[in-house]
């Protein structure tokens, strides 16, 4: 329940701070921010669409620590932890990144993530069911898969793609609102401003235009799971990562990690017919001959 509350109070706290940014760029360049306007749709395309996506990106290891209580090794205790932290340093370097912080959070569930606003500001946590029910080996395979997250650029090439199409919805949907707006319109009606078919077609057409761009995100989701998996493969072992995949098709079912944080995990849930298109991560099964026919 705590997890939901604190992501809808920063969501909250997000689009104030857009719709404030909002305002004070319309007042500053004198542009026209009322519904309808070009001016205005083109603004709140840019900062709604990109904005959003990265204070979403700038706030994620503050909001992965807290919404999955990640605990942060700063100084190991154990053989465990000092094994963890120096498995990351090695393959952080070996990589050419700057050293993550590593965390443990407590979930029954074999599951790993990383997340961070780029390549040398980075967050590695593993589960406590991922350390329980795997060997040594798989894990080091998982940490490489997840460092391989960071080193690609991944958190920000997907916020990038999240940004660009936010935008097109936003202004696909607005102008869709105008075109339903005129179409109802009677010829006599001379008032200015836009009617309700304005409001109700941008609605509609952002609900589906919505669908559509989500389908692209988890798209390029689901290739960066094969690029990852390979990156693991070089900085563990191809056949340690595929003994890890292997581990966690006979486990049991992963539960997805909450909002973003799904698409950097080293799992995710399982889809059958339309579903499959809105998955953050391609099937096990999937990945591992990925890796069992490369050459």
């Amino acid at each position: 329940m705590m997890r939901i509350i604190l992501l809808a109070m920063t969501n909250f706290a997000v689009m104030a701070v857009l719709f404030v940014s909002m305002s004070i760029i319309g007042k500053l360049f004198g542009i026209n921010m009322s519904a309808g306007s070009m001016g205005g749709i083109l603004t709140m395309a840019v900062i709604f669409g990109f904005g959003g996506s990265f204070v979403s990106l700038l706030m994620s290891k503050w909001m992965a620590k807290r919404s999955m209580g990640v605990q942060i090794i700063e100084n190991p205790q154990t053989a465990q932890e000092r094994w963890l932290v120096e498995t990351v340093r090695r393959q952080a370097e070996k990589s050419g990144i700057g050293m993550p912080e590593v965390g443990i959070f407590h979930s029954p569930d074999p599951n790993a993530f990383a997340t961070g606003a780029s390549r040398n500001n980075a967050l590695v946590a593993v589960s406590q069911g991922l350390l329980d029910h795997m060997t040594a080996d798989e894990v080091e395979a998982v940490l490489g898969h997840e460092i391989g997250h960071v080193a690609n650029g991944d958190m920000v090439t997907q916020t990038l793609l999240q940004g660009v199409l936010n935008t097109f919805v936003i202004i696909f949907a607005r102008l869709i609102g105008l075109v339903v707006d005129n179409f109802f319109r009677s010829s006599n009606d001379e008032s200015s401003g836009v009617g309700w078919g304005y409001y109700i077609g941008s609605i509609v057409a952002e609900i589906f235009l919505s669908f559509a761009a989500t389908a692209i995100v988890m798209w390029f989701s689901r290739y960066r799971e094969f690029k990852a998996d390979i990156a693991g493969a070089d900085l563990a072992g191809r056949q340690k990562m595929i003994n890890a995949l292997k581990r966690l098709q006979q486990g049991h079912a992963t539960q997805d990690l909450p909002g973003e944080m799904a698409a950097f995990g080293i799992a995710g849930g399982l889809g059958t017919g339309l579903r499959k298109i809105f998955m953050t991560h391609p099937p096990l099964e999937d990945r591992i001959a990925a890796l069992e026919n490369a050459r």
